[in-house]
């Protein structure tokens, strides 16, 4: 025999009770032997419990939610009970309605509602469900019962939560079942004392009630209908790549429901577990799927973990105090207090000091747990024995669950690595001596980050998926997309990295969506979605969905976006960027930066900074971190500079040269900002402030490069027009240098701790004789490449090798996470 138990949602519809049917019906041609336990319409437990309240404080308008409750069962009838056989069955629901009716009456009349009288109302949600499916089986000529299970399962008189008289119980079932041969429909949830007082058997009491009819029965199975496809290895409403686990043991199932998991109920459990009958979870609404099977023993997985289950809300109570310290019995007293007034604990840590002990509750108890505790500890309070009872509040408690833990070593410090690189506090941990199940207590803000990033680490360890947020789509921000597009298959095969483009904004539009934009179609969609774009709601945006392993790419030039970059990293969004305002700015900003990403564990990569797509940044990093020591460093970090310089020589008019660049493109519209320095100086800055030198902007030192007048030109027409008239001050420069054999280079210095940047005459010796096109080159002098710096050459400018480096930054960050 086969029990079958069907929720709220199964029967809550015309539509799935069709379904249902359809289940029942489909067994019985298979000649499978069954029993069926129901719930009540979804929603009508609710109902029925307001119902309650207001007739208790005499407000009648109850009668309204009863008509809801009659006209929903009615509902059902007309569509599913041929017209002729209605009356009848109408007739049937209408007697029980009554007397709920003149239940409430009896409530109003004398404004009083014990637990007794309010179980006994919730009843009427199961006797009408069962009794409305058996009425329609019975039409449809099914040879069924109506078994109210108060009949049948006994109880002691706590009622809300009654306890089943196992012995008593298993006798009347299965006295019951030995004289019929009939389809027993039965009544979930509710059963009743000795005396015949109606009662229930808590949350989740219909799955209890399957659980208990399998055991009496000796059950080769209990069938659990609810309306998702089995024990899920998250809550799928949290976490979207949560997926159906095929089979879990009692033990693991136990944990993974005792912390939120709610297809099935913890308790419900505990018959079928003493008699080792397996419990099968499925899916009323796809039948067909296999669901899941909880049994003694599951079968070996591919993952270290089971699942992952949480509760959103919970305060954690801290009592701690020197005085506790080698003392014997204080943890006693605390839980025998705590049980004395019935205050369930969800989780205990304890330091092994004795210094402290912090346990989890439900919040709704918080202020009386601690009047009780300040009362029961006064003396230890007054003498300084406990310092007092701190309760922290707004928490979630995440469970890691599997037998599998067992035989893994690491599996906490993996738990631990991603929940800390993603910038979550664990605020409380607990760990059994089984391995079975690892909890951690986190900020309530942080449980769907967290979930997330868990369920990832540990099922889907082989791909990471990266959460970007981009700023600019200009020629760099454009090129990086299509270069991740591009490249989408070769980082899921061989990086184990997957990029979610969550956000993208121009200077016109913005659109943020977890559900991610694809990078086929993301223009269109932003022009059709988007919204004005404001740059602050953008990272407002980004910083409230609160996505794990999340990266903020600036691919902009603004001048004031790294006022924002500080608010990601506290939210633990991590930055790349191309854009050097940040860290070419006061040093005092650019240090408050740094130490913002190392305090919160997130990463700022630039190396676009500096040479856009060379490896200069992290080349300098390296041998920082290698132990080598800076001597000097040369670069000539312009690509403007680099093709004017190497162009310019004599017999060329240096305004040819200038206007030939700015044709190419290779100039700001305003050649005098790329001919100024500037950006060279913001470059060099930054070098000279990754290997440790305390520099402000004010300690570069420019030497320029174009006389007065040419500066102070109104227009650039004016400019070019100046600098023909200046052609023998330029001539001179080249004139001199080629008389002694070498050629010009517009060079950034830094050596001595001081940096000079201006154009210099340099020989056939020097490593920045031999350059063409608009390449950069570096040159590092250090103690280790003393003789022969190691040079770094190639081109600096350009969307596309901008927008590599981008790319590879965004990569590391992947590996870092990984």
């Amino acid at each position: 025999m086969k029990v079958l138990k069907f929720g709220g949602t199964s029967c809550g519809t015309i539509d799935s009770i069709q379904s249902v049917l359809s289940i029942i019906k489909g067994n019985l041609e298979k000649g499978e032997k069954i029993a069926v336990v129901f719930s009540a319409m979804g929603g009508v437990t609710n109902q029925l419990i307001e119902t309650g309240k207001r007739a208790s404080v005499s407000d009648l308008s109850y009668f309204d939610l009863v008509k809801a409750i009659e006209e929903r069962h009615f509902n059902v009838v007309r569509a599913l009970i041929d017209v002729k056989a209605q009356s009848k069955v109408f007739a049937n629901i209408r007697t029980i309605i009554n007397e709920l009716e003149d239940l409430l009456k009896g409530v109003s009349l004398i404004r009083e509602i014990s637990s007794r009288t309010a179980d006994l109302i919730v009843s009427f949600g199961e006797r009408l469900s069962t009794t409305l499916i058996y009425e329609i089986l019975h039409a449809q000529g099914v040879d069924c019962q109506f078994l109210d299970a108060r009949k049948v399962i006994r109880t002691n008189d706590t009622f809300g939560m009654a306890e089943v008289d196992f012995d008593t119980t298993n006798r009347l079932i299965q006295e019951h079942f030995a004289k019929t041969k009939s389809l027993q429909l039965i009544t979930g949830f509710i059963g009743s004392t000795d005396k015949g007082e109606t009662t229930t058997l808590g949350r989740g009491g219909s799955d209890y009630t399957g659980s208990i009819f399998g055991a009496a029965l000796n059950s080769e199975e209990i069938e659990i209908w609810t309306d998702v496809d089995g024990m899920m290895t998250a809550d799928p409403r949290k976490v979207k790549n949560a997926f159906t686990i095929p089979t879990i043991t009692y033990s693991e199932a136990m944990e993974l429901t005792h912390f939120g998991a709610k297809v099935i109920y913890p308790p419900s459990l505990q018959p079928a577990f003493a008699k080792n009958i397996p419990i099968r979870v499925l899916n009323t609404f796809n039948p067909s799927f296999v669901g899941t099977v909880v049994s003694r023993q599951a079968e070996p997985s591919e993952y270290i973990i089971t699942g992952i289950s949480s509760i959103d809300n919970l305060a954690l109570v801290n009592l701690q105090g020197s005085g506790m310290i080698g003392v014997a019995g204080v943890s006693g007293k605390l839980f025998t207090i705590l049980a004395k007034h019935k205050i369930s604990v969800v989780l205990i840590s304890q330091a092994s000091s004795e210094h402290s002990i912090c346990f989890a509750i439900d919040p709704q108890y918080s202020q009386q747990v601690r009047q009780i505790l300040e009362t029961e500890f006064a003396s230890e309070i007054a003498i300084g024995d406990i310092e007092g009872v701190d309760i922290q509040e707004s928490l979630s408690v995440i469970a890691v669950v599997g037998e599998g833990m067992r035989h893994h070593t690491g599996v906490s410090g993996k738990l631990f690595s991603v929940l800390g690189k993603n910038g979550i506090n664990i605020v409380a941990t607990a760990q059994g001596s089984s391995e079975l199940n690892i909890s951690v207590v986190i900020e309530k803000k942080d449980i769907s980050k967290a979930l997330n990033v868990i369920h990832d680490t540990f099922f889907f360890s082989q791909v990471k998926t990266l959460n970007l947020f981009l700023v600019g789509t200009g020629l760099i921000g454009k090129a990086l997309l299509n270069q991740l597009k591009g490249q989408a298959n070769y980082l899921s095969k061989y990086r184990g990295l997957k990029v979610n483009l969550v956000g993208v904004m121009n200077s016109r539009k913005m659109l943020v969506t977890s559900d991610g934009i694809s990078m086929d179609s993301w223009q269109e969609t932003l022009d059709a979605m988007g919204k004005p774009a404001e740059l602050w709601a953008f990272v407002e945006e980004a910083k409230r969905l609160n996505l794990p392993n999340s990266v903020f790419a600036d691919c902009t030039a603004d001048k004031n976006i790294h006022n924002y970059y500080l608010g990601l990293f506290e939210s633990n969004i991590s930055v790349v960027t191309p854009n050097k305002v940040a860290n070419s700015g006061r040093y005092e900003d650019y240090a408050l930066l740094h130490r913002t990403v190392l305090k919160k564990g997130v990463k700022f990569l630039y190396e676009t900074n500096v040479g856009a797509g060379l490896p200069v940044i992290n080349t300098l990093q390296g041998l920082i971190a290698s132990g080598d020591r800076f001597e000097k460093i040369e670069g000539v970090l312009s690509g403007t500079l680099s093709y004017i310089f190497n162009n310019f020589k004599k017999g060329v008019k240096f305004a040819d040269i200038v206007r030939e660049a700015k044709v190419k493109g290779y100039t700001e519209p305003d050649p005098r900002e790329d001919l100024s320095g500037m950006d060279v100086a913001r470059k060099i800055l930054i070098l000279g402030r990754e290997i440790g030198l305390r520099l402000e902007p004010e300690d570069v030192t420019i030497l320029k490069l174009l006389p007065e007048n040419c500066e102070k030109a109104p227009t650039v027409e004016d400019f070019f027009n100046e600098l023909e008239v200046s052609n023998s001050y330029f001539e001179t420069m080249v004139d001199e240098a080629e008389a002694k054999g070498e050629v010009l280079r517009f060079i950034a210095t830094l050596e001595d701790n001081k940096i000079t940047i201006g154009v210099k005459s340099i020989g056939k010796t020097h490593p920045f004789y031999m350059m063409d096109g608009a390449d950069n080159v570096i040159s590092f002098t250090t103690k280790r490449y003393h003789d022969r710096p190691l040079v770094i050459k190639g081109p600096g400018a350009g969307a596309e090798v901008t927008a590599s480096g981008v790319f590879a930054d965004i990569v590391a960050i992947g590996s870092y996470l990984a």
